[in-house]
C-alpha cells in the first residue's frame, strides 16, 4: 500500500481554498497510486483561529466530510484530515479517516489537548481511536500531542495496529518531536507513525513543518522539510521489509488517563 502525506500551509479560515487544496492533493496522490492521504490537524477550518472553531465547526454527517468522501470516492484515494467537530453543543478537535471509496472509516477526538487555545476551544477525547483497516492493514489515529504519550501509542501497537496516522499542527521550536519522540513510538510500538504537520504562519504562529514517516526501526521513511508545502509518497511495503524483534503483548482494553495538557 502506498500512503501519502500532505505537509500543508495554514489555510488561516479559506474554507474554500482548502477544500481546492485537499482536492489537488488527493489528484496527486491517486496518479502516484496512494490509497490514502493524511493531512495536518484542524486543515478545517484553521488551528490557530479559535474564533471560527464554534462558529464553523460542522456535525460528522456535515457538509465537510460529506464533500470530502465524494472527493475521496472520485480519486479512489482515501483521506485522514483534522477538523473542528461539532456534537450538539459541544465542540471537538477531531480527525476522520475516510476509505477509497468514500466510506468513513474511523473517527477520533483527541484527548491531549494543548494549551490555553485549545482548551478554550474544545472538549476532550476520553476513548482511543478505534482500530481499522485497509489494504489488509491495521491502522488506527492519533492527533499531534497525543503522540507525545506513549502509553496511548503503547495501546495502539499492542492491539496489533501497524500504522498511526497523526494530524499535527506543531510549531517552530518543538522540533524535538518530529527528530526524537515520532521515531521513538514508531521503534517502541514496532509499527510505522505517519506525522504530517502544517508549515508557515497563520496569526501569531508560525508551523515548523518536518513532517515525516517513521519505520518500525525508528528511521524515517520519508520527511519534509522545515519550509514550504511538500507531498510525501511512501510504499509501506519498504517498511514491512524492516528487521525487527517480533513482540508478544496482547491487545488491551484500554481507556487512557488524561496526563497534563
Amino acid at each position: 500500500m502506498k500512503l501519502a502525506l500532505w505537509q500543508a500551509t495554514p489555510g488561516n479560515g479559506n474554507i474554500e481554498a482548502v477544500f481546492s487544496a485537499i482536492c489537488t492533493q488527493l489528484r496527486a496522490a491517486a496518479a502516484a497510486g496512494a490509497r490514502l492521504l493524511l493531512v495536518p490537524e484542524l486543515i478545517l477550518p484553521g488551528y490557530n483561529r479559535p474564533d471560527l472553531h464554534q462558529s464553523l465547526a460542522q456535525p460528522l454527517d456535515g457538509d465537510w466530510v460529506t464533500r470530502l468522501r465524494a472527493e475521496a470516492a472520485r480519486q479512489g484515494c482515501g483521506l485522514c484530515f483534522g477538523w473542528a467537530e461539532r456534537d450538539g453543543d459541544r465542540v471537538y478537535n477531531a480527525a476522520t479517516t475516510i476509505g477509497p471509496d468514500g466510506a468513513v472509516l474511523a473517527h477520533y477526538r483527541k484527548i491531549q489537548l494543548f494549551g490555553p487555545m485549545e482548551r478554550s476551544s474544545f472538549l476532550p477525547g476520553d476513548t482511543l481511536c478505534p482500530v481499522f483497516s485497509l489494504e489488509g492493514r491495521r491502522l488506527a489515529m492519533l492527533i499531534c500531542y497525543d503522540v507525545e504519550f506513549p502509553q496511548h501509542a503503547g495501546a495502539l501497537a499492542r492491539a496489533g495496529v501497524g500504522l498511526i496516522l497523526v494530524p499535527t499542527a506543531n510549531p517552530a521550536g518543538f522540533e524535538h518531536v518530529q527528530r526524537i519522540l515520532v521515531p521513538a513510538r514508531a521503534s517502541e510500538g514496532n509499527c510505522t507513525v505517519a506525522y504530517a504537520n502544517l508549515v508557515g504562519p497563520e496569526g501569531d504562529l508560525t508551523f515548523g513543518g518536518l513532517s515525516v514517516i517513521a519505520g518500525p526501526d525508528g528511521q524515517p521513511l520519508a520527511s519534509a522539510g522545515a519550509r514550504g508545502e511538500a507531498l510525501l509518497i511512501v510504499d509501506l511495503a519498504a517498511a514491512d521489509l524492516v528487521p525487527v524483534a517480533l513482540r508478544s503483548e496482547q491487545a488491551v482494553d484500554y481507556r487512557p488517563a488524561r496526563g497534563p495538557a
